[in-house]
């Protein structure tokens, strides 16, 4: 899509992004990143830690396991991938 066109009242919608940690790179242009969630248990308020593991696409297979990433939601890419990698946030050590 050309910038004219963009500017042209057609702006991109909301799209959601997650911060999570690549626990597999062993697939090709694809890392599976676990995302942690903390909610309140809603009826004793403990904060309870919830993780879930996210197919996200990596163009470059520039992930590494232990890489901090940022992913982005985006249309379907296979039958369970709809996130791809955005950026590297933090390197594993």
């Amino acid at each position: 899509m050309s910038e004219a066109a963009q500017q042209a009242g057609k702006t991109r919608n909301y799209r959601k992004t997650r911060e999570g940690l690549v626990v597999s790179d062993k697939m090709d242009k694809t890392v599976v990143v676990s995302v942690e969630d903390r909610v309140k248990h809603p009826l004793y308020g403990k904060v309870i830690r919830r993780t879930k593991k996210y197919k996200a696409h990596d163009e470059n297979n520039a992930c590494s396991v232990g890489d901090r990433v940022l992913l982005m939601e985006t249309r379907p890419l296979s039958a369970t991938k709809r996130w791809r990698v955005v950026e590297i946030l933090e390197k594993a050590k």
